[in-house]
């Protein structure tokens, strides 16, 4: 009988060499904090950080992965494959890849989200690499053009358009080559943002203030280790997050090989973050906050506090760890290899799992509300923030599902998963490549990859 664990994918990255990138990238946090004082946190603090995750890992996996010869890089370095370059082709792929910039650099320039000051310090170091990013290029396009199986790739599609050959080019492959750099606009400067802060919090943080124990225990010392280690454990979530967009490269086979294509997916994700998610969904519709949270209710209780705190923080846990075990390949919306190791071996959404759980546990909308009709208000506005993440959830199954690996990892999951059981219990939740639910589709229902919906995927894989 075959070994159930050999129906699981290898995934394209590995724990232990993420692992060695974070502890290299922590160490120079303690650098930073003792010698690099002359860094700002948002600016050259976070671009050594970042750097000092990527390149161990990039370096390992290149050592030991060699993910450059993995079938989805798309390459081959083979003696029958090597060509002379083609230097006409990679121009119309440059003209691509400068036009992409320039999409890129309109979208920042027309919206006024963009246009305060809130962004400054990742457009600062924006303008700073530009150049010698755009001077790379060059070398680099023509080195993996001579490598690339199917060459003509969206960059090229797009340049052939702009230069207005005449000849057949791909719409969809020049759609998905600027969904996908949508997607890097709109999430970098955030988490660049974001990742900044929890930085320069740790490289100005007290840490004989937070693990002083000569006194007596208080709730104050509880609350003081949950911020510190919430902070700590969230700038590691931000930093592979961070690292994740930057690392966009097909030589690691770190590439975009697809981004999701619907609108509905679109909107589940991105209304979960800013500004449309302050602005608009978290403020005037989810808003299940009572104004308290679990540090109030159990004040007067400086155990219990420090207990169901560090709960709190095992979820985080769980959240954090699966962020690692993308190495330099996160990112939402699109399909950058199919994960199989970490938190993933135990279920499909282990991020979102942890991190609704722990909102129930940080809120308690049915504890905390003042009145009845409150405690059940809040409540159901946090089963919808559940639901908006479930559909978050359904939809990237539904995407990454043209992946054969991916299918073979979700009905793996299904059988040997932590909730494997829910799927008996629910068959409509059952996973079914190309679909939602496990629904049959009617059959003039077409689907937005072509042909009836869910057929054309599941008989690719039957």
């Amino acid at each position: 009988m075959t070994n159930s664990k050999s129906l699981c994918p290898k995934s394209p990255t590995n724990m232990l060499i993420n692992s060695i990138g974070l502890f290299i990238s922590l160490a120079s946090i303690w650098w930073l904090r003792e010698y690099g004082q002359q860094f700002v946190a948002h600016r050259g603090g976070i671009i050594i950080t970042c750097l000092a995750l990527a390149l161990p890992i990039i370096i390992l996996e290149w050592i030991f992965l060699k993910p450059y010869r993995n079938k989805s890089a798309g390459l081959d370095f083979s003696a029958h494959q090597a060509k002379q370059g083609n230097l006409k082709r990679t121009a119309v792929k440059l003209l691509g890849f400068y036009a992409s910039l320039g999409f890129v650099a309109f979208i920042y320039w027309v919206f006024p989200e963009y246009r305060g000051g809130y962004y400054n310090g990742f457009f600062d170091i924006v303008k700073s690499i530009l150049l010698v990013w755009i001077v790379i290029a060059i070398p680099y396009f023509y080195f993996v053009d001579r490598a690339m199986v199917q060459p003509k790739d969206g960059y090229w599609h797009l340049g052939m358009l702009l230069l207005g050959k005449g000849k057949p080019v791909s719409w969809s492959k020049i759609g998905q080559l600027l969904l996908g750099w949508t997607v890097k606009l709109f999430f970098l400067p955030l988490m660049f943002k974001y990742s900044g802060n929890n930085l320069n919090s740790l490289l100005h943080v007290d840490f004989s203030a937070i693990f002083n124990f000569s006194a007596t225990f208080e709730t104050r010392k509880s609350l003081n280790l949950y911020q510190f280690f919430n902070n700590f454990l969230f700038y590691i979530d931000l930093l592979f997050v961070t690292v994740g967009y930057c690392f966009t490269v097909r030589l690691f086979d770190s590439h975009i090989r697809s981004t999701e294509p619907t609108f509905f997916g679109w909107v589940v994700a991105v209304m979960c973050y800013q500004p449309f998610w302050g602005a608009v969904f978290g403020s005037l519709y989810i808003s299940y906050n009572a104004g308290r949270d679990w540090s109030n209710f159990f004040w007067d209780m400086p155990w219990v506090h420090f207990s169901y705190g560090a709960v709190i923080l095992s979820l985080v846990v769980i959240y954090v760890w699966a962020s690692m075990a993308f190495g330099i390949r996160f990112s939402n919306l699109t399909h950058r290899g199919i994960l199989t190791n970490g938190p993933f071996r135990y279920t499909k959404h282990p991020a979102y799992i942890s991190k609704n759980l722990s909102w129930w546990l940080i809120f308690m909308p049915f504890l905390i509300a003042p009145e009845f009709d409150d405690k059940l208000r809040l409540t159901l506005l946090l089963i919808a923030q559940n639901i908006i993440y479930f559909l978050r959830a359904r939809t990237e199954e539904k995407h990454l599902s043209l992946d054969a690996d991916y299918v073979a990892y979700a009905q793996y999951i299904e059988k040997k998963g932590l909730f494997a059981r829910l799927g008996k219990w629910f068959p409509l939740l059952k996973f079914k490549p190309g679909r939602l639910f496990n629904v049959k589709p009617k059959p003039s229902a077409q689907n937005i990859y072509g042909g009836d919906t869910g057929a054309s995927v599941e008989s690719s894989y039957k």
